[in-house]
């Protein structure tokens, strides 16, 4: 996975472009990932681990009243997320991830594994809907940051 943050990172520069990220359920994994790789301060704008409702609301102005009638893991919120972090950042591309990551609090409706991932470039913004299979925590936080980055590479 280190080779997909160089590779973006070297692009982004390359491109003169920045990038932030708003985390929810992958708790940071993603900034801490771009940040281990070097010249990441060239590209790398601001992460925001927003991962409970409250910090949604308060840092993100995801509206109290869209986590109420969809959830927190929801298309709606993921894209409120992203598209206010990208007034927020004022970067170039803009990445917000909400989701279930087990083992515990999955529903009917909303399973372990269930991940919404926006990104905003521009005046084009894409919310992708994932099931990762697996009942592991840490698994699904992991594909969640590839799925993450493949969306960045293909924008890019």
């Amino acid at each position: 996975m280190s080779n997909l943050f160089l590779k973006i990172v070297k692009l982004l520069t390359k491109k003169k472009l920045t990038v932030s990220f708003a985390e929810s359920c992958t708790g940071g994994l993603l900034a801490s990932s771009i940040t281990s790789i070097s010249g990441s301060s060239k590209v790398f704008n601001m992460g925001l681990v927003t991962y409970s409702n409250y910090a949604k609301v308060k840092l993100l102005k995801v509206p109290k009243k869209t986590i109420t009638k969809y959830g927190a893991v929801s298309y709606e919120t993921c894209q409120s997320m992203v598209k206010n972090l990208s007034k927020i950042s004022k970067s170039n591309i803009s990445i917000s991830i909400t989701g279930v990551a087990g083992p515990n609090g999955g529903t009917k409706e909303k399973p372990i594994g269930l991940v919404y991932i926006g990104l905003k470039k521009g005046s084009k913004t894409i919310i992708k809907k994932n099931l990762f299979r697996s009942k592991k925590r840490n698994l699904i936080q992991k594909r969640s940051v590839e799925q993450a980055l493949k969306m960045i590479l293909n924008i890019l």
